[in-house]
């Protein structure tokens, strides 16, 4: 596959003269496994929070700030950290990255108290920016004309990631107890970080500032100069507060009397949404047709109605499973067509166009996430 014009990106190879770099297919999917993976690390929690809370002998509420600082984490990572992707070698950054993240995930599989917990899943969060790292990374590598297709492809990595591990975890959870799902993801990141290294291509952005300072500054200038920018962060925080207004709370219910199922079944409705946002991997390719305006506005209004669907839980777990698929499919197919829109706007900040979208995703999904808990506690299923 082409990478697109030669001036985009440039890859040192050592004692080589220097080549564009190649996205092969083998080369993209590694590029969503190790999204998955890392995402992975964000989500876990999920559907652990009831079990993590009896083990620390927590409330439903308290319990919640385990994925509002887990995504606070997220938050800061997104500014301090993903835009050195436009700067540096993003191999070592993404390496780099997942080599701390285990250190992290260890200190979580580890904790002794849930101070210490919230310390060590705040790092998670931080250093699990490198997903927006490779996702850039990949749309600089694409052509033009098939970018929001891969766009497309690498965040369907990113969405299974998020699914899946709730099924993996509510399965390692009731095998071995919550902490053997961090200690576990520990083990698998080593394994990717060998990978990424011995794969990815070295390189940097040519066209980079010439500081980390001038770097961080020319965030404010893209915030105030691009309106689409804006328009598709709004659209972000909106989609990952309804996203994570499903999922945080989703354990609680399904937990408890009179549906009281085991952490492997609660899991398992992670992979009805993998299929809903593998299905919206496609928004991608339609981005690429000019279609993202009529994209963006049906799957809002699919949004809307999944949560019809979805109010129903204690009447009709059968009535779940197609609102938890209408609303990953939605929530994947706008966030799609975002990305894929605002990398093709600016090829030489797309690691800083992802930062400040990302921002608006992580305050989205914070906030979806302790508010639903709260609700929940309040006002129940009904409420949330």
């Amino acid at each position: 596959m082409s990478c697109g014009p030669r001036s985009e990106i440039e890859i040192q190879l050592p004692r080589k003269s220097r080549q564009p770099a190649q996205l092969t297919n083998g080369v993209l999917a590694l590029f969503a496994i190790a999204a998955g993976l890392s995402v992975a690390n964000i989500y876990c929690a999920q559907p652990l929070l009831d079990a993590i809370g009896h083990d620390f002998a927590i409330s439903q509420v308290s319990v919640g700030f385990i994925m509002t600082v887990t995504q606070a984490g997220y938050a800061f990572g997104l500014f301090f950290i993903v835009p050195l992707g436009d700067l540096l070698d993003r191999r070592r950054l993404v390496v780099g990255q997942l080599l701390i993240s285990v250190v992290a995930l260890v200190a979580v599989g580890l904790a002794p108290t849930f101070a210490v917990m919230l310390c060590a899943v705040f790092l998670v969060g931080l250093l699990a920016v490198v997903i927006q790292v490779l996702v850039a990374y990949a749309a600089t590598l694409a052509s033009p004309e098939e970018r929001g297709s891969v766009v497309g492809k690498v965040t369907s990595g990113v969405v299974t990631g998020i699914l899946l591990a709730r099924t993996v975890a509510g399965s390692l959870t009731d095998l071995a107890g919550w902490r053997s799902v961090y200690l576990v993801s520990a083990g698998l990141l080593l394994l990717m970080a060998a990978a990424l290294w011995n794969t990815l291509p070295a390189g940097a952005n040519p066209h980079a500032p010439r500081s980390y300072v001038q770097l961080l500054a020319s965030i404010f200038s893209l915030w105030t100069n691009e309106p689409l920018l804006r328009i598709r962060a709004g659209l972000a925080l909106f989609l990952f507060a309804a996203f994570n207004v499903l999922w945080t709370p989703l354990v609680l219910p399904l937990s408890s009397p009179p549906i009281s199922l085991s952490h492997t079944a609660i899991g398992s409705f992670g992979l009805v949404g993998a299929a809903g946002a593998l299905a919206a991997a496609r928004a991608g390719r339609l981005a690429d047709r000019g279609l993202a305006q009529w994209t963006t506005g049906t799957a809002l209004i699919l949004l809307v109605v999944s949560w019809l669907a979805i109010s129903q839980l204690h009447r009709s777990l059968v009535l779940l499973i197609p609102g938890i698929i209408l609303l990953d499919f939605a929530v994947q197919a706008v966030h799609v067509t975002n990305q894929s829109m605002l990398f093709a706007r600016l090829p030489e900040a797309r690691s800083r166009l992802a930062a400040i979208y990302m921002i608006f995703y992580s305050i989205g999904s914070g906030s979806g996430a302790i508010a639903s808990t709260w609700i929940y506690a309040h006002r129940g299923w009904t409420g949330v």
